[in-house]
Parts: structure tokens; C-alpha cells; sequence
């Protein structure tokens, strides 16, 4: 009894490691490679996945997720020959389990490997300040190449970023001097077109102001003009009124007579103020024929009357 006792418990533990090698889960995102007898059989999926015990054997294991894998650094030529310590990381992906088993007999060195001789070439055909400018050119052209290689080994590069870019601290204070001098280029320039941008607002708020002053001045010469000839034309206009009126005085009856009285007052008083501004007493030839001179000056206003009476009326 204890025998076959015995038996049962040994079928018993060959039955439940029979079926823990039949059975396998692979979790999700992940691939396992199964070999039937020392060659490839299958590629188990995620999930539940059976196999026949000590025939089969999972020989290989990969996850299908993204991986960041870090590049070591290292010192790159440049075009104009200074040493450049360079550093990335680079993202892959398995799309092939079969070809990253048997593709390449260490898939994650190789892509290294291969990633640092291509940055070692790209950079050693640019110039120090080019390498700071092109690094979206540089992650590109690193990327294009490792995965064109990479496709046999059942994996796909997605991408490619410099971490860091340092040159030697020779260089890198010749840097910064170079950086320092075009700030301070900069400052000059932008302080001297200040400068020359005042000047010009300057000139042009002069021009201006002048310009404005001269269409001021002309403007009240204009007016001052305007007035003078408006002041003529009125002072013609009341004299040409006054000669009309006269005229027509003289025209009306009794006129000759105030025109002889005023006559006879102005030359008699032209003669009295002749005598007060002058040491010499004037006397006219025939003063006591005082009514000859009287019809004399008569006789030249009634010679004037006729043009004066034909003046041209101004129409009301």
C-alpha cells in the first residue's frame, strides 16, 4: 500500500508539472518565442497559450512596449577639429519577436553601437556652432540610419534626442566671450540707432514746426493783404459815394450857393493859416476884389461839375 501510495504522489507531482509546461500566460505587451526541439515553432501572443511539456520550451522573452535605452557618452570630432562630448537616448520598439531572437545576437549593443558611429559621422561633418543649431537634423539623420539597419533585427527606432552637447572648457569660454561681445555689438547698435532715431524725430519736429510758422505767417499775410484791400475798396467806395452826393447837391437847388460860401470859407481860410506858418505876410494882388477870386474858383468847380455829375452811378 505504502508503494502505490508512493506512485500515486510521484504521477501526482508529474501531472502538475505537466500541466504548469502546457500552460502559459503572457502578459500583455509582451512576446515570447517558442522553440520546438531546438528550432523556431511559434511566437506566443498575450493571453492563455498551451505547449507540450519537454518538446517545447520558451526560448526567448520580449516586451513590446517602448524602451528609452541610454546612449553612452562620447567625444566627437568636429569639421573644424574640436573635440565635441556628446550623450542621447534612443527609443525602440520590438515589432519582430522572431528577428530580434534570431537577428542579431544582442539587438540593444548592436543598435548602440550603431547609433554612436552614426552621430560620430554626422557630427564630424559640421562645424562647432552648427552642431548647437542643427540638432533636430542631427536626431534625424542618426534615427534614419539605425533604423534602416535595425529592420532585421525585428526593431523599429522611433526616435533619437541629444541630451547634452559639451565642448571643451577652452572652448566654452571662448564661447561665452563671443556671446558676451555680440550682446554688448548688439546693446551698441540698438543705443546708436536710439540715437539716431532721436536725432531724426528731432529734424522732422523742426521741419515741421517751420513749415507750420511759414503757412502761419503766409496765412496772416494773406488776411493782412485781404484787410488792407477791403479797407482801400471801402475808402473808395465812401469817396466815390461822397463825389456822387456832392454832385447832386450842387445839382439841387441853392447848391451853387453852398458851394460859393464853402469856396470862399477855405480860401479865405487857406490864406489865414498861409500867414501863421510863415515869418512873411502873404497878400493876395487883388484883395479888395474879393468877389472876382470868390467867381474865379466858381468858375473852376462849374468847369469840373459836368464830368462829376456824368460819373458812372454804382448799381444799388
Amino acid at each position: 500500500m505504502e508503494s502505490i501510495g508512493g506512485v500515486a504522489l510521484v504521477l501526482f507531482v508529474l501531472a502538475m508539472v505537466f500541466v504548469f509546461k502546457t500552460i502559459n500566460v503572457v502578459p500583455q505587451q509582451h512576446a515570447w518565442v517558442v522553440e520546438r526541439l531546438g528550432k523556431y515553432h511559434a511566437t506566443l501572443p498575450p493571453g492563455l497559450n498551451i505547449v507540450i511539456p519537454f518538446v517545447d520550451r520558451v526560448a526567448y522573452k520580449h516586451i513590446l512596449k517602448e524602451i528609452p535605452l541610454d546612449v553612452p557618452p562620447q567625444v566627437c570630432i568636429t569639421r573644424d577639429n574640436t573635440q565635441l562630448q556628446v550623450d542621447g537616448i534612443l527609443y525602440f520598439q520590438i515589432t519582430d519577436p522572431m528577428r530580434a531572437s534570431y537577428g542579431s545576437s544582442n539587438y540593444i549593443a548592436a543598435i548602440t553601437q550603431l547609433a554612436q558611429t552614426t552621430l560620430r559621422s554626422v557630427i564630424g561633418k559640421m562645424e562647432l556652432d552648427k552642431t548647437f543649431e542643427e540638432r533636430d537634423h542631427i536626431n534625424t539623420t542618426i534615427v534614419n540610419a539605425v533604423d534602416e539597419s535595425a529592420a532585421n533585427w525585428g526593431v523599429k527606432v522611433l526616435r533619437y534626442e541629444i541630451k547634452d552637447l559639451t565642448p571643451p572648457k577652452e572652448i566654452l569660454h571662448a564661447m561665452q566671450a563671443q556671446i558676451t561681445a555680440e550682446r554688448e555689438k548688439r546693446a551698441l547698435i540698438a543705443a546708436s540707432e536710439g540715437r539716431k532715431q532721436e536725432q531724426i524725430n528731432i529734424a522732422t519736429g523742426e521741419r515741421e514746426a517751420s513749415i507750420a510758422k511759414s503757412e502761419g505767417e503766409k496765412q496772416a499775410s494773406i488776411n493782412r493783404a485781404q484787410g488792407q484791400a477791403a479797407a482801400i475798396l471801402a475808402i473808395a467806395e465812401a469817396s466815390a459815394e461822397a463825389i456822387r452826393k456832392t454832385a447832386a447837391a450842387i445839382q439841387s437847388p441853392g447848391g451853387s450857393d453852398a458851394v460859393n460860401l464853402k469856396v470862399a470859407e477855405q480860401y479865405v481860410g487857406a490864406f489865414g493859416n498861409l500867414a501863421k506858418t510863415n515869418n512873411a505876410i502873404i497878400v493876395p494882388a487883388n484883395l479888395g476884389d474879393m468877389s472876382g477870386l470868390i467867381a474865379t474858383a466858381m468858375q473852376v468847380v462849374k468847369s469840373q461839375k459836368t464830368p462829376a455829375v456824368e460819373a458812372p452811378r454804382r448799381p444799388s
